[in-house]
C-alpha cells in the first residue's frame, strides 16, 4: 500500500468540502426552472445533483491522486451517492436523493450501535491514530456519536417531509455538517481527560 502524501490544508478543504458548497449554489441558480435532459424534463434540484455527481467524483480522484487514499466514509458516501443519484435520474423522483442523507446517517449510527453491542469502538478502529484516546473514551464517544447520527437521520427525514426543497437543501448542505461539526469539538473538549498525551523526551537534545 503507498504512503499517504501530505497536501495543502486549504486545497483538501477545498476537495472536501468545494462540491457541495458548489452543488448549494448551482441549485439556487437553477430550482426554479426545468431542464430537458437526454429528452428527460428534470425539476433544477435533480438538474442540480446530474451536475453535482461528476464533479464530486472528480474532487475524490484528484483527491485520492495527490494524497494517495482516501477513507472508508468517503467511498461509502460516494457509492451511496452514486446509487441514489442514479436513483432518483432514473425514477425522476428527487425523494430518493433527498432520503440518501438519513440513509448514511441511519447506516453510521447502525454500525457504531452494532460494535457498541459487541463492546467494542469501532470509531477507535477508524480514528486511534488520529486522536490517542483511552478506550473509555472511545466507547464513550461511540455512545454519543452514535446517538447524534440517529438524530440527524431522524432530523433529516422530517425536513425533507415537513419543509420547502429550499430549507432542505439549505439545512442539508449548512445545518447538518456544523451541527455535526460542532457536536464533535464539543465531544473532544469534554473528553479530555481520557486523551493520552504524548511523552516528550527530556534532554532529547543531548
Amino acid at each position: 500500500m503507498a504512503e499517504p502524501k501530505d497536501i495543502n490544508p486549504m486545497l483538501k478543504q477545498v476537495l472536501e468540502l468545494g462540491p457541495a458548497l458548489l452543488y448549494f449554489v448551482i441549485y439556487w441558480r437553477m430550482k426554479d426552472n426545468s431542464y430537458t435532459v437526454f429528452g428527460t424534463e428534470y425539476s433544477g434540484l435533480i438538474t442540480a445533483m446530474l451536475i453535482f455527481v461528476p464533479i464530486m467524483l472528480a474532487s475524490v480522484a484528484v483527491l485520492w491522486f495527490l494524497t494517495g487514499q482516501i477513507s472508508r466514509i468517503q467511498v461509502f458516501t460516494v457509492i451511496m451517492i452514486l446509487f441514489f443519484g442514479g436513483l432518483t435520474a432514473w425514477f425522476n423522483d428527487d425523494r430518493f436523493f433527498k432520503m440518501k442523507t438519513s440513509i448514511v446517517y441511519g447506516f453510521f449510527a447502525l454500525l457504531l450501535g452494532i460494535g457498541l453491542m459487541r463492546g467494542q469502538s469501532w470509531l477507535a478502529y477508524i480514528m486511534k491514530d488520529m486522536i490517542p484516546m483511552e478506550q473509555e473514551g472511545w466507547m464513550i464517544l461511540t455512545r454519543r456519536l452514535c446517538l447524534a447520527f440517529l438524530v440527524l437521520a431522524i432530523a433529516n427525514e422530517f425536513v425533507w417531509r415537513t419543509m420547502s426543497e429550499e430549507a432542505w437543501v439549505t439545512i442539508e448542505t449548512f445545518a447538518f455538517p456544523i451541527a455535526l461539526m460542532a457536536f464533535l469539538f464539543l465531544q473532544m473538549m469534554a473528553l479530555q481527560p481520557y486523551l493520552i498525551e504524548e511523552e516528550t523526551e527530556a534532554g532529547s537534545d543531548n
